[in-house]
């Protein structure tokens, strides 16, 4: 398999999670989103869209994260319950995390991020906006995982897919809204001292 991405996208972390947490070996192709290479002609010929991650699998190409987690569960499994309920309530997560968590959060950390890089501070109003939107989130996945390890039964893509905004928000200086939450924090806590995970912000070889 290859990996075409750049180790500082939240969605290329997600499949290189998914890919240590199979011990599948891969080959890791660079494309420097900073540089404007994910634009190229050559890249968007695999992904129409300019961006990362794609996904090659002896010449099946797919793009994506979620729809590269979702294959790689149903080529590889071991990335999602296999019962019905408890697979319900990991897409009903993966939703939740796409629809009402990672938009607001990476809202906030994206001002954070490159409002530097255009000489500006960052806008305290944009960056409450988004931290205010996260945590209601937040909120109900803390009530979500009383009593709970996990979302779904056992670590999953539901798992995957929220890791990257929330290293964000802890690299960002917005990891209160994740210490303030038990719950959310003992289960972050899990999620990120996992060897894939490691792995996939580039703490582990």
């Amino acid at each position: 398999m290859k990996v075409y991405g750049h180790p500082a996208s939240t969605c290329t972390r997600k499949v290189i999670c998914a890919l240590t947490e199979k011990g599948v070996d891969y080959e890791f192709v660079l494309v420097d989103i900073m540089k404007g290479e994910s634009k190229s002609p050559e890249h968007l010929a695999r992904q129409p869209f300019g961006v990362v991650p794609v996904l090659e699998d002896d010449g099946f190409v797919l793009y994506e994260s979620r729809a590269i987690l979702r294959y790689l569960n149903a080529k590889l499994g071991g990335l999602a319950p296999t019962d019905a309920k408890d697979l319900g309530v990991m897409e009903q997560w993966i939703s939740v995390e796409q629809s009402y968590f990672s938009p607001p959060a990476m809202k906030a950390i994206l001002e954070i991020f490159f409002a530097p890089m255009k000489g500006t501070t960052p806008d305290p109003k944009v960056v409450e906006e988004g931290k205010a939107g996260a945590a209601k989130a937040l909120d109900v996945l803390e009530r979500a995982l009383a009593g709970k390890q996990w979302l779904a039964g056992s670590f999953s893509i539901a798992e995957i897919t929220y890791a990257p905004y929330l290293q964000y928000l802890v690299d960002t200086g917005l990891g209160d809204i994740v210490k303030e939450r038990p719950n959310v924090a003992a289960w972050w806590s899990r999620i990120s001292e996992r060897p894939s995970w490691q792995k996939a912000i580039g703490k582990a070889r």
